[in-house]
């Protein structure tokens, strides 16, 4: 073990390695980027964080930079979940859920604990956190911060940072704050402060003041529903007082480190209808789905008709009897959740009408155990992404996009041309209801020739969402791999101030460097020709 390691588990009650096979292990999360880590700490309680920030920092000062990357699940796709300093590793310790008040419906847990296990034990309580993503089996409640995660549930219940109450948090010289919103009393203690805390606080309200008029234009001009990219630096400041908890999340980990949660969750409805509408044409979308959101549905997912194509070329049984129409162009998994069963049925009877005016298939799950059959159909989207084809696998780039729902139609044409002029074919899936589409091409990023299609494809896609008054991020964070877009989304203006909100938190650099700052070479130079999903295997990687 090197010095520093040793120094490092000298002074932390958590495990530190640098072993050889530990660093490969995490030399990759599940984006196609690799970048190893010099050394790899399991911190045992936010102290182990506190000290680790305040070694680097100190090591800074001197010149000598070693960056901190913290890492729940590895499950991220842009690249935010590997770095080439001290990854901090929270599954092994830091994965508890601390406090559960179940009459005002709140849930205090450390950034570790997984989805599955949050869930679990919220359902026995009668209560959910609706956010979830589909890859909650393994995926991190500190990892969901990191990146405003959403889910199937979103289109009802909204992201991730509706349901943050309150944070604690380690900035980048290790002190430990706690973020919620504050008074403009309590804002004018706060700027007062000697310390990083108020340094940071006083920095952001000059900046936000100045800027106030740029600020507002361009939360103006956000159409798209959801949105991750960059920093939010639109909800920090509101007439009421100040808050920095909107800033950390989706800022992955790149302005100070989360190492406790306390969140809202919400009354958990195990009894839900399930229904399957199959479009014959996609463009009846444009005019059937703002139908449907006005039945609020609890979940409002879609997979086009190239998804079913290639997961019947890669097995032709799995979605034998499921689809009553499997050439339907686009096919929505609508679900009704409300407590009370006759409006679950009301809603149904609503749905069929608004499916008589096009042309199309229904088909309903009314129970628990029939469900299956048509998540099943839903989740099929897993074959695709475990199953290559020769050398090329299922690569997440150009994905994670949010339009407007009004331009939902237009760019699913606009991808599928995209798509086809770089010869290749264009499955599309995500949650319809928020405009959030998803897609990964078939590549081989061993060859030249398919790199420079994956760089192509990206340009194509991003401009095309840009240009619909999207987002190049809807929930999972710019990360490295999208970074080099977000001037293009923002602007200048409004990206330099998001540039200024990262020096005033990390005056340098070592939180989580290269995220959301990275350059096209930067992500050329760590990609990685071997992609795979094959440490997801035990768990079917999900999307």
């Amino acid at each position: 073990m090197g010095k520093v390691a040793q120094y490092l588990q000298e002074h932390l009650l958590g495990e530190v390695t640098d072993s050889a096979e530990v660093r490969k292990h995490f030399s990759q999360d599940a984006s196609i980027l690799r970048i190893a880590p010099s050394i790899v700490v399991y911190p045992r309680d936010d102290n182990d964080v506190r000290k680790t920030m305040r070694f680097s920092w100190q090591l800074a000062e001197r010149g000598r930079g070693l960056p901190i990357t913290p890492r729940g699940g590895g499950s991220d796709m842009s690249g935010a979940a590997i770095g080439s300093g001290i990854l901090l590793v929270f599954t092994a310790h830091m994965n508890k859920i601390l406090e559960l008040d179940q009459k005002k419906q709140f849930v205090t847990v450390e950034p570790g604990v997984t989805y599955d296990k949050l869930e679990q034990t919220l359902h026995t309580h009668g209560l959910f956190l609706p956010p979830y993503p589909a890859s909650k089996h393994y995926a991190t409640i500190g990892g969901g911060m990191a990146n405003n995660a959403i889910g199937e549930k979103s289109v009802k219940y909204g992201p991730t940072s509706d349901y943050v109450e309150r944070l604690r948090v380690v900035l980048a010289n290790g002190e430990l704050i706690e973020t919620g919103p504050i008074s403009k009393r309590e804002l004018n203690k706060k700027l007062g402060m000697s310390s990083l805390e108020g340094e940071i606080y006083r920095g952001l309200d000059v900046l936000l003041e100045d800027n106030a008029a740029l600020i507002e234009h361009e939360r103006a001009h956000i159409k798209a529903i959801r949105n991750s990219a960059g920093y939010n630096i639109f909800d920090v400041k509101t007439k009421k007082g100040f808050d920095l908890t909107p800033l950390f999340l989706g800022s992955q980990g790149s302005l100070g480190i989360i190492t406790e949660a306390t969140l809202a969750t919400e009354t958990y409805t195990p009894n839900t209808k399930l229904a399957l509408i199959s479009l014959t044409d996609l463009n009846d979308l444009h005019e059937v789905l703002p139908q449907v959101l006005k039945l609020k549905p609890s979940m409002c997912d879609m997979i086009n008709r190239a998804v079913i194509e290639q997961v019947t070329r890669t097995n032709p049984n799995q979605l034998a009897g499921l689809f009553k129409d499997p050439r339907a162009a686009i096919h929505l998994f609508i679900e009704f959740d409300d407590p009370k069963e006759a409006a679950q049925k009301k809603a149904i009877k609503q749905l069929k009408k608004i499916l008589q005016k096009v042309d199309g298939a229904f088909d309903l799950a009314e129970k628990p155990a029939e469900h299956i059959r048509l998540r099943k159909a839903r989740e099929s989207v897993t074959t695709i992404l475990t199953t290559p084809k020769g050398q090329s696998k299922a690569v997440p780039v150009a994905e994670d996009i949010c339009v407007p729902i009004a331009n939902l139609v237009e760019f699913l044409h606009t991808a599928t041309e995209i798509y086809a002029s770089l010869g290749l074919v264009a499955p599309a899936w995500g949650q319809a209801g928020e405009g959030v589409i998803r897609m990964q091409p078939l590549l081989d990023l061993s060859q030249l020739g398919d790199r420079q299609r994956l760089f192509k494809l990206s340009d194509a896609i991003y401009k095309s969402a840009i240009a619909m008054d999207g987002s190049i991020s809807a929930a999972n964070g710019d990360g490295r791999l999208r970074a080099s877009y977000t001037r293009a989304m923002y602007g200048a203006d409004v990206h330099n101030l998001m540039l200024q909100v990262k020096k005033i938190f990390d005056p340098f650099n070592i939180l989580n460097p290269g995220v959301k700052t990275a350059s096209q070479e930067d992500v050329k130079s760590l990609m990685r020709g071997d992609y795979s999903l094959a440490h997801r295997h035990e768990f079917l990687p999900r999307s």
